[in-house]
């Protein structure tokens, strides 16, 4: 794969207020088009940000109906439409996804980018209002989806000691929260109130428009320019988010519900971002760690001493944190973590082998090949680099990857502590 060939090169203006980000290419057959609205993790705006991303998908000024916009999206050739909320650090972030053929592969001769970033426009500039409010209708539904949605997490054992796990080690952090709010603030938000919050976010806060597919910057621009015109303020800067919190003694933590398999989270602070010149070696790290079938986590603990159903390691990048999840037999949680912080001594030692390391590279260097084959995996590593403040290039990042040495690991791994161990069990017995 030629250097070119492995390159992310989205160009960036400002339109409107907005920031703008195109990539032409032909390799798709699809235009898509993600706007970014960032909002601080915080109590005071997480549930009222995820409940106006799910009402803002339900109408807009031109489609008042449900049924209405649907209809509309059949008639862009069955555009992908979709709004929700995604937690990135301390940062949560509202996303408008859209996707519509291009009109290249298309006989008709309706400009279906214009159309479609017309329907963008109209859901974040035109909503659906009753007088100065959200219809209160669909503000009345989704607000018991979204109750519906977070009491449901419990159902989903992996994700439930997931946000568990990482409610306890946060605690008193904007991270601990939970992407999908809390239920008991819902009762009090109305039409209006989300409506005054709309206008705020859409006024000030940071908009990043991405845009990728076989299409001409000035079209887009000049699309942009005409249809999506947010009533624009001076645009707030958000503080960084906190990724260093050292740690004095690991917390233990013990929860009991009835489920048949245990659940081992263990989370750990990195001190290292996605920002940092070490954050190549911390992939590498993760990689060899947890992140794979051939890494330590799932061949010691779940291959070699049968304590695992499975066990796995991933980061969170922005806010520093990695996270080991397991399912074992309640019976074997001291063997478990025993073992597990084996492995992290050895890591320590810098105790890798050539083939561990080498595995671990390749199947990275893979893995960030493929975002070249996603639009929307393309987005979303431009968009770390904004949120971040530095925009990385994929070829740099490979180049970093490839270059990492144990002793490059072995700092890192000086720097990563367990933080909070926390355990899903089943009611009966003692650990």
């Amino acid at each position: 794969m030629s250097e070119q060939r492995n390159e992310i090169a989205f160009h960036t203006s400002s339109v409107n207020g907005i920031h703008v980000h195109i990539l032409p290419t032909a390799k798709f057959k699809t235009t898509t088009i993600v706007t970014m609205i960032e909002q601080e993790l915080s109590e005071a705006h997480v549930t009222k940000t995820a409940l106006l991303a799910m009402v803002m998908k339900r109408a807009t000024a031109r489609f008042p109906e449900t049924k209405q916009l649907r209809e509309h999206l059949d008639y862009l050739y069955g555009a992908i439409f979709d709004v929700d909320v995604v937690k990135k650090g301390e940062r949560q972030i509202l996303q408008i996804y859209m996707e519509v053929p291009n009109e290249k592969y298309l006989s008709q001769e309706m400009s279906l980018l214009d159309q479609a970033i017309r329907f963008v426009g109209d859901v974040l500039t035109r909503p659906y209002l009753e007088g100065e409010a959200f219809a209160e209708k669909y503000v009345a539904q989704e607000k018991e989806t979204l109750r519906k949605r977070i009491e449901s997490l419990i159902d989903d054992k992996m994700k439930y000691a997931n946000q568990r796990v990482t409610a306890e080690m946060c605690k008193g952090e904007p991270f601990a929260l939970l992407a999908q709010g809390r239920t008991e603030d819902l009762p009090s938000i109305t039409g209006a109130e989300l409506y005054r919050y709309f206008r705020e976010i859409t006024s000030r806060n940071p908009i990043d428009i991405f845009v990728v597919g076989d299409v001409q910057r000035a079209e887009v621009e000049e699309a942009i320019s005409t249809h999506v015109t947010p009533d624009r303020a001076e645009v707030i800067t958000f503080p960084p988010t906190n990724a260093t919190k050292q740690v004095t003694q690991a917390r233990e933590v013990i929860e009991r519900l009835d489920v048949s398999q245990a659940k081992l989270n263990i989370g750990c602070r990195t001190q290292i971002s996605y920002k940092d010149d070490d954050y190549p070696a911390l992939l590498v790290y993760n990689g060899v760690l947890g992140g794979f079938p051939h890494s330590k986590l799932f061949v010691n603990v779940r291959e070699k001493a049968s304590l695992a159903y499975y066990a796995v390691s991933r980061l969170e990048s922005h806010k520093g944190i990695l996270m080991m999840m397991s399912g074992i037999d309640v019976n074997n949680y001291r063997r478990a973590v025993d073992i597990i912080k084996e492995q992290l001594e050895l890591m320590r030692q810098g105790s890798i082998t050539a083939g561990e390391l080498e595995q671990t590279k390749a199947t990275l260097t893979n893995q960030f090949r493929e975002l070249l084959d996603s639009a929307r995996m393309m987005i979303d590593f431009a968009y770390n680099g904004v949120l971040s403040g530095r925009k990385r290039q994929l070829n740099e990042l490979l180049n970093e990857i490839n270059g990492v040495t144990v002793d490059d690991i072995k700092r890192v791994a000086e720097r990563v502590a367990i933080d909070t161990i926390y355990l899903l069990r089943d009611k009966k017995g003692d650990v």
